[in-house]
């Protein structure tokens, strides 16, 4: 369980340099936000350079450390995107403290039988193999860190079978075990951790997608849940590795 009514200090990321992917809109844009409030050097990650613009000028205006705007494509990038992403970061700080993965891709819920073999391949991409590839090919500059942590954003179907989520949900299934093995792989490594955090129904977009006859203003924003982000990103999560909050 995360910590109950957690009170982050105000320089709990102080000099930390973390990756969030999906930060141009939802939680990935409300974890940026409080990640830099908190001292955090923020790499913004995302489709769509406007949104992640708004993001860039939202920590600018808090008087937060000045982020850097990363876009890409997640679902048609390749094994090489994904390295040299991981080379301009070397290149640019030298090492990784972090990385938050919220880039999602969902359309609607459907039943196994009625996916197209499109609709497929890009869950797989985008909410599982790119999740991979990226903190793979970023192993390197994360072991560079004396405290470095890796949060996987998953969800209600990834953690237990339910009907319709189709290859969302079975994408989200495989975050859960890839945080896991790599929690076990990385247990001599004390620095590194891996955890999941599944977010409870948000005022966001994906929400709508999936809900679309809710009133989504009843849902509490996605700010509501960025303390429990900052304590599995910052320090006073240390030795918490391959589990699932």
């Amino acid at each position: 369980m995360l910590p109950e009514n957690y009170q982050p200090a105000a320089g709990l990321l102080q000099d930390r340099v973390i990756l969030v992917t999906g930060a141009g809109e939802g939680l990935g844009k409300a974890a940026a936000l409080a990640f830099a409030r908190h001292g955090a050097t923020v790499v913004l990650l995302g489709r769509t350079v406007k949104k992640l613009e708004a993001t860039y000028d939202a920590i600018e205006k808090a008087g937060g450390p000045a982020p850097a705007i990363y876009p890409m494509n997640l679902g048609g990038a390749n094994w090489n995107d994904h390295g040299e992403l991981a080379n301009t970061l070397g290149r640019e700080f030298g090492r990784l403290d972090g990385v938050l993965h919220c880039a999602v891709h969902f359309k609607a819920f459907a039943r196994l039988q009625d996916v197209e073999p499109r609709e497929w391949i890009e869950n797989l991409q985008v909410n599982l193999t790119a999740a991979f590839a990226i903190t793979s090919q970023c192993l390197p500059l994360l072991e560079k860190s004396p405290d470095a942590s890796v949060v996987f954003c998953s969800d209600r179907g990834g953690r237990e079978a339910r009907p319709f989520h189709a290859a969302y949900g079975v994408a989200k299934a495989g975050l859960e075990n890839l945080s896991q093995v790599w929690a076990l792989e990385t247990a001599d490594r004390p620095q590194l951790r891996f955890n999941t955090f599944c977010p409870p129904p948000l005022r966001t977009g994906l929400r709508q997608k999936g809900y679309p006859g809710e009133v989504l203003d009843s849902l509490p924003l996605p700010d509501s849940v960025t303390p429990q982000l900052l304590w599995l990103m910052g320090p006073d999560s240390r030795g918490q590795s391959g589990k699932a909050f």
